[in-house]
Formats: structure tokens, C-alpha cells, sequence
């Protein structure tokens, strides 16, 4: 090898030396992953409560209603994973949830397209995204209590527009739409289908978009990543955009499998998607996160409490197993991270 080649190899390795960059195999990359072990501890559950309730939680029956109750939770997380990368935080996804069914449900109430009122239940949706993105990037004002504030208003307007009262009167094309959004396909619920292709599409995006580098430059190191160009702005009232919309598309499906709209629709879905997106191996403190995480910590946070409720344990003490998830999920990134440094 030539003396400069060598010199610049030597460089390189350096410079890599120092800023500890360490190239790793796909394998050591995938058993790296938090979400890996989140999935593997989901099959040694799922397999574990087979073997011992095999005519309960092993049914195909039982399989359909864990896959359809997790969707729901599983498209909000997608949406949650974006706003965590780039170190935010959305506490107002459930209320938009909420105030996203009750505007589908006024509409179709009043006789017209459900076209239309998913068209006026997304835009609910945008407005939402972008009341909350705005108010974080443009007056720099915190996640948390944007959010938290937009969950407060979303939620009384959705009981000012019901007017307090469930709505299951859904007009002429009501059966239409149970049957596209509540109904299933190849024994699976379409609401499962959707995650499915979301999380793909998510995946896809945050590998090889422009828009996914971005969002983990800002989420990595934010004054960083706009002294190389980076939207910052940009990019993150686009993230709490998408996770408006993932809540409304929920919305949208839990909306066509109940039959009916209430204004409590949601009410604490926040904590199980953020324990979603944290247990999926996303960072709270931005930089990390993925669609498989999110996919994985939903289906595990709903296994667990469906095996908890198999084992006959009371749903009051759902509460403390999904906390202790957290906090052991927060955990092990801190392990994980003091092995990195």
C-alpha cells in the first residue's frame, strides 16, 4: 500500500478512535437493539401463557382480539416515536383521539358521507398537530405543557360538541363504514393491517429519507443539526403534524370497531403509547427510536395485560405492571448508555 493511503487510513481510524465510532455487524446491531429484547421477551410470554392456558389465551379467537386491541395503541406510537426522536413529547394524543371520533361522529350523524367526515376528522387531527407544533417551534414554549394544555382543550371540546352525550346514531352510510374500518381481512382486523403498513412506512422513512436523518440530527444534538442546515423548525412541527394524524387514523378505526363516539374516547391512551415508544427502546431524551419498537412495545404492553387478566389478576393492578415497564425500559438505556460511553 502507498505511504499516503496508508497515512490516510491510519487518519481515519483516528478520527474514529476519538469520537467513538465502532463499526458493528448487522447482527451485533440487531441484538443491540432494545427493541430485539422487547420482542423476544414477547414470544417467551406469549409462549409461556400458551402453554398454560391453551384453551384461553392460545385460541385463535383470543389472538385476534390481543393483535386488534394493540393496533389502536401501535398507530398513535408511530406517530409518538417521530415527536420522541427529535426530543419532544405529545400528552395530548388521547384527546385528540377523543375530540377526532366525536367530529366523525357528528358529521355521519347529520346524514353525510363518511368520506367526508374522515376528511373533517383528520383535519380535527391537523389542527391539533399544528396548534401544538407551532406554539413548541416558532414561541419555544415546552412540549410538556403545550401538550398537556392541548389535552385539556381537545378534551372539552369534544364534550361541548357532543353535547355530553354518546353518539351511535351514524346515519345512512354507518354500515359502510363499520364494515371498511371495524371489519377484518384474512381473519385479522383491518386496523392491524393499517399498523402493519404504517410501521413499514415509518421504517422505510427513517432509513432512507431525508426527513428520517433529519429527525435524529435534531433529536441527537438540535443546535447541531441547524449549523448544517437542518429545518429544525421545520422538521418538528412536521413530527407533531404526523402524530396528530396517527392519533386521528386511530381515531378513525377504534371509532369503526365501537359503533359508537364518545367524548371519553381515549381518556389515558397517552401513558400507553408513551410506554409504547419508551419500552420499544425509543430515548425520552431524543436521538433514538424506531417503528419496530413501537410496533413491539404496543403488542407487549396489551400481551401482558391480557395475560394478567387470563391469570385472573385484578385490571386495577394493570397500572403498576405498565409503570414498572417504564421505568425498567428507562433503565436499561441508562445501562445502556453508560456501555456505550
Amino acid at each position: 500500500m502507498p505511504p499516503e493511503s496508508s497515512s490516510a487510513t491510519g487518519s481515519s481510524v483516528a478520527i474514529a478512535d476519538i469520537v467513538g465510532i465502532k463499526e458493528r455487524t448487522p447482527l451485533q446491531r440487531m441484538i443491540g437493539a432494545q427493541s430485539f429484547w422487547v420482542a423476544v421477551a414477547l414470544f417467551i410470554i406469549c409462549g409461556l401463557m400458551s402453554a398454560v392456558y391453551p384453551n384461553a389465551f392460545g385460541t385463535g379467537e383470543n389472538f385476534y382480539n390481543i393483535t386488534r386491541n394493540f393496533s389502536f395503541i401501535g398507530i398513535m406510537a408511530i406517530g409518538m416515536t417521530t415527536v420522541i426522536i427529535t426530543g419532544g413529547i405529545d400528552l395530548s394524543v388521547g384527546s385528540v383521539m377523543g375530540v377526532v371520533g366525536i367530529t366523525i361522529g357528528v358529521i355521519m350523524h347529520a346524514g353525510y358521507h363518511w368520506i367526508l367526515a374522515i376528511g373533517g376528522g383528520l383535519f380535527a387531527g391537523l389542527i391539533c398537530g399544528l396548534f401544538n407544533g407551532l406554539l413548541i417551534t416558532y414561541l419555544g414554549l415546552s412540549p410538556f405543557v403545550v401538550t398537556l394544555g392541548t389535552l385539556s382543550i381537545a378534551r372539552s371540546i369534544a364534550v361541548v360538541m357532543s353535547q355530553n352525550k354518546m353518539i351511535y346514531d351514524f346515519g345512512p352510510y354507518a354500515n359502510q363504514f363499520f364494515a371498511i374500518f371495524g371489519g377484518e381481512s384474512f381473519g385479522i382486523a383491518n386496523s392491524v393491517w393499517v399498523l402493519l403498513v404504517m410501521a413499514v412506512g415509518l421504517a422505510l422513512v427513517l432509513r432512507l429519507s431525508v426527513w428520517g436523518r433529519h429527525l435524529f440530527a435534531v433529536g441527537g444534538n438540535e443546535h447541531a443539526a441547524q449549523l448544517t442546515g437542518v429545518p429544525v423548525r421545520r422538521v418538528k412541527l412536521q413530527a407533531y403534524v404526523f402524530c396528530s394524524i396517527c392519533a386521528a387514523i386511530a381515531s378513525i378505526m377504534i371509532l369503526g370497531w365501537q359503533g359508537s363516539a364518545i367524548n371519553a374516547l381515549g381518556i389515558g391512551y397517552e401513558l400507553r403509547v408513551i410506554a409504547s415508544t419508551v419500552i420499544g427502546g425509543a430515548n425520552l431524551m431524543g436521538g433514538e427510536g424506531g417503528a419496530f419498537g413501537a410496533f413491539v412495545g404496543a403488542a407487549l404492553i396489551e400481551v401482558i395485560r391480557n395475560s394478567l387478566l387470563m391469570a385472573g389478576v385484578d385490571s386495577n393492578y394493570q397500572g403498576i405492571f405498565v409503570g414498572a415497564f417504564i421505568i425498567l425500559a428507562v433503565l436499561l438505556e441508562r445501562v445502556r448508555g453508560r456501555k456505550r460511553e
